[in-house]
């Protein structure tokens, strides 16, 4: 086993106790809207990557990096083959986290929820709108399967490329999006000597959101 070098070594400068995050506002949403848009603002690369974690029916849990698409009170929303690894998982147990991570900002955030599939008109009007490579890619690929080789693969975006021609591609019918509505949020950052900010939030019964601040 290869020994990492001493931690102190290898973590950047912290933030100053100037820059601890106060949680004042009782909107987890809107909390997230104001991180996100200012890791939008620092020119972060992918500011919407999050992790997404799932769990297989024999408890198996596997995770991978996704891009958020949209987000509103009702949740947030990714889309995938269905027929890939997390959407097999999801269809067998909806219960996934997703875990946002800009490190420049020395900020994270952690979402537990429930996912469910979006409605066929939204995952239209996503697939729409992507690059049209990227929508031959969708019909070529069938994500997580075995593949031969890359040849092949590419031998099927030629393929369907021919098939659709100049017109319009259609959505895949096992390519869709999938929707995760919270049930708990916690919001961390960074702060000196490991003396970190983290709020937690979860339903005050009410139709409201209770905040509670956690030791680091």
């Amino acid at each position: 086993m290869i020994a990492l070098k001493a931690q102190h070594s290898m973590r950047s400068e912290q933030p100053s106790d100037e820059a601890h995050f106060e949680a004042t506002g009782d909107d987890p949403f809107a909390v997230f809207g104001q991180w996100l848009t200012a890791a939008e603002a620092a020119g972060l690369e992918d500011p919407n990557a999050m992790v997404v974690s799932t769990v297989d029916t024999t408890g198996q849990p596997s995770a991978r990096a996704v891009l958020l698409k949209d987000f509103d009170a009702e949740g947030f929303v990714f889309y995938t083959n269905l027929g890939s690894r997390k959407g097999r998982d999801i269809d067998g147990n909806p219960k996934v986290s997703l875990h946002f991570f800009w490190r420049e900002l020395h900020r994270q955030i952690l979402i537990l929820g429930t996912a469910h599939g979006v409605t066929d008109e939204e995952a239209d009007a996503y697939f729409s709108s992507r690059p049209r490579t990227s929508q031959l890619g969708a019909w070529a690929s069938r994500q997580s399967r075995p593949l031969r080789s890359r040849s092949h693969l590419l031998a099927q975006v030629a393929r369907y490329q021919a098939q659709f021609g100049l017109g319009a591609v259609p959505r895949p019918p096992f390519w869709s999006g999938f929707c995760v509505a919270p049930h708990a949020f916690e919001f961390w950052q960074a702060g000196r000597f490991r003396l970190h900010e983290r709020w937690a939030y979860a339903p005050d019964g009410d139709g409201g959101w209770h905040k509670q601040r956690l030791n680091p």
